[in-house]
């Protein structure tokens, strides 16, 4: 067969167990499965023929285990198997067959071949050349398609998991149960070294059968996950087989992203193609893409070449399904490229490999399967991780279309990239009918390859099966070893799963109709109302999911009338299976509270998505108090449930109990490391923890000193948040907030958050984008730790970053704010930069002045405007007389203003003119007289005096005043953050 998984089992047997199992894995490999379950000992394991070996006639035998016994067929198979393994008796003569381990081993076979001969016949065909259900079941259960039907449905029910159903008409899943019952057996786990990867198998496929993710099915499969992926990529090689560690890697990468964790998928998927030393790039090529096209553009294309590929071009007579061609009046079948590279933002040229810059993208060498797998699960998880929108889908189809357009050597591999390239062209005008109708080809050939069998679904047998294209015939198609090799890592879809993305895909293009035909003949009820709700008909939707809920009105199911009757009966008694997600799919139609409790009732407090949905309702009606209960009780079945913990923690930070919400928000970030919101709101529920306190003992006296306190964490979250979300100016004026919250103040992430502020709204709201207050705290730390009364701005460090900051990001947007001026100019001054900073202070006293009003509003605004007009003389008689430092009469021995005197004493007088009518007299009237008669009859020697001590003087201010500063946004910290946060329900 190929599949990696036979020489691993080989691998691990003992010689004498090899050469007797050897039949038996050559079987399995060439997918002779029917072989395998008739051989004698396995007719004895299904109860088709009686044990007469050697047995201890004190021990009761295999045959009185009867039939009836067992609610299940798999539970009396899981009896019969452990009689079969515990009633032998060893000793040193006893051949290999007849010993424990052999019989282990061959049990094991059976179940590897069962879950081959499942996907077959629901995943990758071709048809079985065997009836399961007479193969493996008892007489009993296949005397009629009735008693069939009936007991496949209990096998059915019995996958069950936390309240979510598998498929009510999967087929052939005896198949299915048969493979389970034997690798849960406690001597097979045991013993056998590959039952743990065959065991994560059927759990991953039993996952996949199910609607939703069951959680405790999720935890078997990562159990599994760690003890295999310890025995494949530990540092000691066990195993010593081709491309064991890259077939468990890209399997592992499948199941990770069913599960969500794209990131670690694509982790994964980068060190298989290490493994495999596979050399790939998206890059850019000049080309054209439609037939009118006259002037060439950059069209994206993926280079790719396997380290073991030689040849160009498709291989000849490989099988394959039809490709369909495009058949467009505009677009080409393929991108017409020119022969040399272009330069291009994700791989130019010169960054490219010789290995690829040397290859003809026109012609490129077939790939290694493994290759196109990996390149596939890219294409995937890139559709995961991004929007659904026209640019991911354009990054997408470059990895699908290298697969197809070198040909891929493997039947499924070769389906899988139609299947991939039909996604996304199922979103474009002019691709969505091939898209459309690959999609329906695809689904064509997998119901007709694995349906047309002896027995169909739940044993309707000679299903009359239609296709788009001619079915396959004999020769055209490939074996079912080829099929199945590759079949984990590309987590093919079933037959049913392609009918209904089909139906979906019908729905997009507005063919309600149609989906609702194919979701009826599956009787996929839940889907069918969620299409009627998503088309606005809730009536229908609701009618849909009652009818299985319920009885009819009167009582009478076949009297009813389909179109008009409401269901509005008892509650059918037993429930169907899938009963917990129908109710919570009418409470969301009907906002009905009472259904999701109904869900949580009846599947046995299983069903997390019960609880989330009356969680959301809670919080939607702001009571967090339950909205909390209940996300915690979802959480306790699910804990790997990512927007449960982001809601849970939302609703922690509403009841204000924080250090539930840091835990929870904690938990999110463990599981999704790059969600922005949740980092941003644990932060904020950081902000309100107190500081860790930590006794220290001294002369016998305790008290509390602060270590590791919240606020430094807070930071961290926050730039964490800022770097995700690196155009969220929020999330920016959080980490500015904080950064000068904290003790020391971060002074460097000051720095950059304005900055980056700035750039965000600086174009929209001007000077309201800088904080005034921390801008005034980082001059005056600057101002503090230089020893002179001057300094470099141009030598590396923070004085440098502020000035960069000052100079292009905020003195541009400085409109009418005096503070900020005076700002700048501090900073002028101990700089050496007296006309700038004489200038920073005309410029604020004229906008003080230039407010509506003032010298006829209240005293506040006129006692402003005094204290910046005595503030602008001190600048005057401090700075005018200095020698200018800068411009073009730097050294010239030009001053700074040589009519100084006349412009303070000119400022003044304008400020008392104004307010003569309103304030003359007051307090600020005679400061500013004072103050103009002192600009009068001053001599050169106490104008030097003065000068020195005002700066002295502003010096000592600008250092008194910088704890307060720190004080006024410490306090101011914590009520901001609680209210700045983004809700992700």
């Amino acid at each position: 067969m190929g599949d990696v998984f036979i020489p691993f089992i080989r691998s691990s047997l003992p010689d004498e167990l090899a050469s007797v199992l050897h039949d038996q894995l050559q079987k399995l490999e060439n997918g002779d499965f029917l072989a395998i379950f008739q051989h004698p000992d396995v007719q004895v394991l299904l109860g088709h023929r009686d044990d007469t070996g050697d047995i201890n006639l004190k021990d009761p035998t295999v045959g009185d285990l009867a039939l009836t016994d067992f609610v299940l067929w798999s539970d009396y198979v899981f009896h019969r198997l452990g009689f079969v393994l515990s009633r032998r008796r060893e000793n040193e003569g006893t051949p290999p067959q007849e010993t424990a381990a052999y019989r282990q081993h061959l049990y094991f076979i059976v179940a590897v071949a069962s879950l081959y001969a499942f996907l077959q016949s629901t995943v990758t065909g071709p048809p079985l050349s065997f009836d399961s259900a007479e193969v493996l079941l008892p007489k009993a259960y296949t005397s009629s398609k009735q008693a069939l039907s009936s007991y496949r449905g209990e096998l059915i029910s019995s996958l069950t998991v936390d309240g979510v159903a598998a498929y009510k008409l999967t087929p052939n899943i005896e198949l299915f149960c048969l493979a389970e019952t034997i690798l849960i057996c406690p001597p097979i786990q045991k013993n056998i070294e590959a039952s743990t990867w065959a065991r994560l198998r059927v759990n991953f496929l039993h996952q996949r059968l199910l609607s939703e993710i069951a959680p405790s099915l999720q935890t078997s499969i990562y159990d599994d996950l760690d003890a295999l992926g310890s025995v494949v990529l530990g540092p000691e090689l066990k195993h010593n087989i081709d491309n064991l560690r890259a077939n468990f890697l890209l399997e592992r990468a499948a199941i990770h992203m069913h599960h969500g964790f794209d990131k670690r998928a694509r982790a994964d998927l980068d060190q298989a193609a290490t493994e495999r030393k596979f050399e790939f790039a998206l890059t850019g090529l000049m080309g054209k893409r439609t037939r009118f096209q006259e002037k060439e553009t950059s069209q994206l294309l993926v280079l790719a070449r396997s380290a073991s590929s030689e040849t160009n071009g498709a291989s000849a007579g490989i099988l394959k399904p039809r490709n369909l061609d495009l058949n467009d009046d505009t677009l080409l079948e393929s991108i017409s490229f020119t022969e040399k590279p272009s330069s291009t933002e994700i791989n130019d040229e010169s960054s490219l490999p010789p290995s690829l810059a040397s290859l003809d993208p026109s012609n490129q060498p077939l790939l290694d399967p493994l290759d196109s797998v990996i390149l596939l699960s890219l294409a995937s998880s890139i559709t995961n991780t991004n929007p659904a929108d026209g640019l991911t889908r354009e990054e997408t189809v470059p990895y699908a279309n290298r697969v197809l357009d070198g040909g891929s050597s493997n039947w499924q591999v070769y389906t899988q990239a139609l299947l991939v390239r039909s996604r996304t062209e199922g979103y474009r005008s002019r691709t969505m009918e091939r898209g459309l109708l690959q999609l329906q080809a695809l689904v064509d050939q997998v119901i007709a390859e694995t349906t047309n069998s002896p027995t169909a679904a739940n044993g309707e047998s000679n299903q009359q099966v239609t296709s788009f294209l001619p079915k396959a015939k004999d020769g055209e198609s490939a074996p079912v070893e080829e099929r199945l090799r590759y079949i984990f890592a590309l987590c093919s879809p079933s037959r049913w799963e392609l009918e209904a993305e089909l139906a979906a895909r019908w729905v997009h293009v507005g063919g309600l109709r149609s989906a609702l035909e194919i979701y009826e003949r599956l009787e996929m009820w839940a889907e069918a109302a969620l299409c009627w709700a998503a088309t606005d008909k809730e009536d229908r939707a609701r009618k849909v999911v009652r009818r299985q809920l319920f009885h009819a009105t009167n009582s009478d199911d076949s009297m009813a009338d389909l179109e008009e009757e409401k269901w509005e009966g008892a509650a059918r008694n037993p429930p169907p299976e899938e009963a917990p997600r129908l109710y919570c799919i009418l409470g969301d139609i009907d906002k009905d509270m009472e259904m999701y409790e109904k869900a949580w009732e009846i599947s046995h407090k299983r069903y997390a998505r019960a609880q989330r949905s009356l969680g959301r309702q809670y919080f939607s009606q702001q009571d967090y108090t339950k909205a909390a209960e209940a996300y915690s009780m979802s959480l306790k079945i699910n804990a790997l449930n990512h927007s449960s913990w982001f809601t849970l923690g939302c609703a922690y930070l509403e009841l204000q109990q924080f250090m539930k919400a840091v835990e929870a928000f904690s938990r999110c970030v463990q599981l999704e490391d790059e969600d922005a919101e949740a980092w941003s709101n644990l932060a904020a529920a950081l902000l309100h923890l107190r500081p860790k306190p930590k006794d220290d003992f001294d002369a016998g006296n305790t008290t509390e000193r602060v270590t590791n306190h919240p606020r430094q964490d807070a930071l961290k979250a926050f730039k964490r948040a800022a770097a995700l979300k690196h155009d969220n100016s929020r999330i920016w004026s959080n980490v500015l907030t904080v950064a000068a919250s904290t003790n020391p103040p971060s002074y460097t992430d000051i720095v950059n958050a304005q900055r980056r502020i700035c750039e965000l709204r600086g174009s929209t709201d001007g000077e309201k984008c800088v904080d005034e207050d921390i801008l005034d705290l980082l001059v005056r730390h600057i101002v503090q730790e230089e020893e002179s009364s001057s300094f470099d701005v141009s030598r590396p460090g923070l004085p440098r970053l502020a000035n960069e900051l000052i100079e292009k990001h905020i003195k541009p947007l400085i409109t009418m704010s005096p503070k900020l001026w005076i700002i700048l100019s501090t900073l002028y001054i101990h700089t050496n930069r007296p006309s700038s900073a004489l200038e920073a202070h005309e410029k604020a006293w004229r906008a003080a002045t230039s407010q509506p009003k003032w010298e006829s509003g209240t005293e506040a605004q006129w006692n402003s405007v005094v204290n910046q007009t005595i503030d602008l003389v001190d600048a005057y008689e401090s700075l005018g007389p200095r020698e200018r430092t800068e411009g073009l009469s730097e050294g010239s021995g030009a001053l700074v203003a040589k009519d100084w005197r006349f412009k303070a004493r000119s400022a003044v007088r304008s400020v008392l003119g104004k307010g003569r009518d309103v304030w003359e007299g007051g307090d600020g009237w005679e400061r500013l007289s004072g103050r103009l008669e002192g600009l009068k009859g001053r001599d050169s020697s106490f104008e030097e005096n003065k000068r020195t001590g005002m700066y002295k003087g502003r010096k000592a201010q600008l250092l008194e005043r910088q704890n307060e500063l720190h004080v006024v946004i410490l306090r101011r910290t914590r009520p901001e953050m609680s209210t700045g946060r983004e809700f992700l329900l």
